[in-house]
């Protein structure tokens, strides 16, 4: 088993390298996926493009659906292991801020966590690797490999180190987990859905007294300041103290047609408006602004098909109404593991295709409903006229607030005690979804 910091380049002396499942992308999902799958025994291939650590455009912010996955991989989350402890969220808006306790289910642990990706995600990859996974870095795939004759993944073409080596890599079921630009996915004819709403998220970091914050904080009026009617935006903005000195602040907006902002300059001028307590000063900031995609509601399609599965990014697991990401990305590569182990289990290969379309199944269960909801919020709000009226009317209501809190972190039960989180669970049980 490979050491903490050990790359692993098996290879063959035919420039060739067999498994059971190859994972590309060593994100949460993907290392989430590999983790899951080597625990069973399976011979996995985790691959890399970059080296860790390495950056990514993230809030940092954990929900407790997240902190369930990190637990689940019996990954320590203490606040010894570098982890900071959050209680839960505080929205701003209308002039208010309310404070809103992450609940204690039978699920979800009651608290959230927050971590730089650069920590986060070497941190999950290494723990696929201790599970058995072998973590190939520098890995950067330019292709699948397709059985001609039946048009299967059966691997993919890499070019490995900074040599940019060729390198064959097969395996019967490959998962793409490359992001949202997923080349993998493309080239396999699996192309982003128009009808789905698409995110981008911007943040930086800046130098606070208030590092240590036990609350994500997201400011829900977001508003356009150079609009002579300060339009609210189809978006928010947040701050979210590390612990370390600083805080990562940053926005989420939908990229949507009748949107068309700098949202970096967007975000400085934000930031200038900060109350005096934050502490922030341009001199301050830490790290320049960075901005990503944010592919939202399943919006890539199908989820399997002819040996590849797409997790994470790569299957628009984002959630449409908060932009959420981390969450349903390892829960997404958890029930592809899932379903992989089972396809792998099977004797024909009828068994092995039933079992591998339980993935996308899986994921309409957990996530059809719920992102049906968030899909409607965000094609409301993409319309700043009727945005602009039902913003001004509804927001900073203690009421709506706590609806709104509710919907953003999709922590419900059927059988709670709490009238409002039942009614919440059962429309996001039911709601339509495809």
């Amino acid at each position: 088993m490979p050491g903490p910091q050990q790359q692993v380049t098996a290879r063959t002396d035919r420039g060739v390298e067999e498994a059971d499942v190859i994972v590309v992308g060593a994100g949460p999902s993907g290392s989430t996926a590999a983790y899951h799958l080597a625990r069973t025994g399976l011979d996995v291939l985790l691959l890399e493009k970059s080296a860790f650590p390495r950056e990514k455009v993230c809030g940092d912010g954990l929900t407790p659906r997240a902190v369930k996955q990190l637990t689940d991989m019996g990954i320590d989350v203490s606040e010894q292991a570098g982890w900071l402890h959050n209680k839960g969220l505080r929205l701003v808006a209308g002039g208010r801020r309310l404070e809103f306790d992450w609940p204690e289910l039978s699920a979800y642990p009651g608290y959230g966590l927050v971590r730089r990706r650069a920590d986060f995600d070497e941190l999950l990859a290494r723990r696929a690797a201790a599970a058995g996974a072998r973590l190939v870095e520098r890995a950067n795939v330019a292709g699948p490999l397709v059985d001609e004759r039946t048009r299967r993944i059966t691997g993919v073409s890499a070019k490995l180190g900074e040599g940019r080596e060729p390198v064959e890599y097969r395996a019967p079921i490959v998962l793409a987990a490359d992001g949202n630009s997923t080349r993998l996915s493309v080239a396999m004819n699996r192309h982003r859905r128009t009808d789905r709403a698409m995110g981008v998220a911007y943040r930086t970091y800046f130098t606070t007294p208030r590092h240590e914050d036990r609350y994500l904080e997201a400011w829900l009026d977001l508003r356009d300041p150079d609009d002579r009617t300060r339009r609210l935006l189809p978006g928010y903005a947040w701050v979210f103290g590390m612990g370390d000195g600083t805080a990562n602040v940053g926005l989420g907006v939908l990229d949507t047609a009748h949107v068309d902002l700098d949202w970096r300059e967007l975000l400085r001028r934000w930031c200038e408006e900060l109350p005096p307590e934050y502490g922030y000063t341009p001199e301050g900031v830490t790290e320049p602004v960075r901005g990503s995609a944010l592919p939202m509601g399943l919006n890539r399609q199908p989820h399997y098909a002819d040996g590849l599965l797409l997790v994470g990014d790569a299957g628009g697991t984002v959630s449409p109404g908060t932009g959420e990401g981390i969450a349903y990305a390892m829960e997404s590569g958890r029930f592809a593991a899932e379903s992989v182990v089972q396809a792998l289990a099977r004797r024909t290969d009828r068994g092995r295709e039933l079992a591998l379309r339980t993935y996308p199944q899986a994921l309409r269960s957990a996530y059809a409903g719920y992102f049906a909801l968030g899909r409607l919020a965000a094609d409301l709000l993409g319309r700043p006229r009727l945005l602009g009226a039902a913003g001004a009317a509804g927001l900073g209501q203690p009421a709506l607030l706590k609806i709104a809190f509710r919907l953003m972190v999709n922590l419900t039960e059927p059988n709670s005690k709490d009238a409002l989180d039942r009614l919440l669970h059962l429309i996001g049980r039911v709601a339509p979804g495809k």
